[in-house]
């Protein structure tokens, strides 16, 4: 069996019918979760013509009944992917501003169900499964809780308005998602957690160029060109939060200029409250400085504070994801 598997969820969405191709095209076997059979000779149809064997499973499994971290586990072992992509329920209007999820449809009740607690059950679920070392999780730019450093204060207002107003049922659940898969990494360090944030999505041809890391706060970017970037992102050794936008940087350019400069747009963020209300207001933090390691290096089976004390399991002790790496959680 292939190492390079992809867990698709939302896969009849139209970014994830733009980017079951691309990741087919780079050697990925790909698994699309879909909630209706309806719609599997649409997810066939956009690799049947292309490639000689087609790579790609069809799994009919609604997310809105993926009520537990088992749930979302007994779908990661029908597929058995090495990597996880959140891309469910897409946003369909332009009109609706911004990116991903239920985006209000069916209202609030699915919002929360889709967006916030099985896209949650499915990252616990990762953190639970030691195969999977890659998750991809389509956000929005305007999901976070306090200003970007290079955002206008204009920027600032302008996106709360849009939180507040017309997202006021999507941002806290997409929220909620993006901070608990960073928390999530901070635990499982052989994780690559992306967060791919764009804008006001379009179905306008991609233009193969875009704005991607520190971008500005508003803006649209088109699907084809925030599938093409998912795939690009998928197969590099990038992590962290990445705000996208229509721009002049061929995508690759790209990728590659946020890896070597080590962007990531929590910048700004708490993250270290993140990871407080994922597991628990008594995690402890201590700087790496008073930890010294024996014969290896992390990730090791265990680690040790000196010489004259017992080993700790490494399930209790792990890098924080941050601006601060020199922190470690117990």
């Amino acid at each position: 069996m292939s190492s390079k598997r992809v867990l698709l969820l939302g896969g009849h969405g139209k970014v994830s019918m733009l980017l079951t191709p691309l990741l087919v095209s780079r050697g990925w076997h790909v698994t699309s979760v879909i909630r209706d059979v309806s719609q599997k000779d649409d997810i066939l149809s956009t690799v049947k013509n292309s490639f000689g064997k087609v790579e790609v499973d069809v799994l009919v499994s609604s997310l809105e009944d993926v009520k537990s971290k088992m749930d979302a586990q007994q779908v990661i072992e029908q597929s058995k992917p090495s990597c996880v992509v959140f891309s469910a329920g897409m946003l369909r209007s332009c009109v609706s501003m911004m990116s991903a999820g239920a985006g209000g449809k069916g209202g609030p009740s699915r919002t929360q169900a889709i967006d916030r607690d099985s896209c949650m059950h499915f990252i616990r679920a990762t953190a639970d499964t030691a195969s999977i070392t890659k998750f991809l999780l389509i956000s929005y730019t305007g999901s976070r809780r306090t200003q970007a450093p290079w955002w206008t204060e204009e920027d600032w207002k302008g996106t709360q308005e849009v939180n507040n107003g017309v997202l006021k049922n999507y941002y806290p659940a997409k929220l909620a998602s993006d901070e608990c898969l960073t928390a999530i990494a901070s635990r499982r360090i052989d994780v690559q957690a992306i967060v791919l944030r764009p804008g006001i999505l379009t179905d306008e041809k991609g233009s193969g160029s875009v704005s991607l890391g520190k971008t500005k706060a508003r803006g649209s970017v088109s699907r084809e060109d925030v599938a093409a970037v998912a795939a690009e992102l998928i197969d590099s050794e990038a992590r962290g939060w990445f705000d996208l936008l229509e721009g002049t940087e061929p995508i690759a350019n790209a990728v590659q200029r946020v890896i070597q400069d080590k962007v990531d747009c929590v910048e700004g963020e708490d993250v270290e409250g993140m990871i407080q209300r994922e597991f628990g207001l008594g995690t402890r933090i201590l700087p790496i400085q008073k930890l010294t390691f024996g014969s290896t290096t992390p990730p090791s089976p265990h680690y040790h504070l000196d010489a004259s004390q017992p080993p700790i399991d490494c399930s209790a002790i792990t890098p924080s994801h941050s601006s601060k790496p020199y922190l470690y959680h117990f």
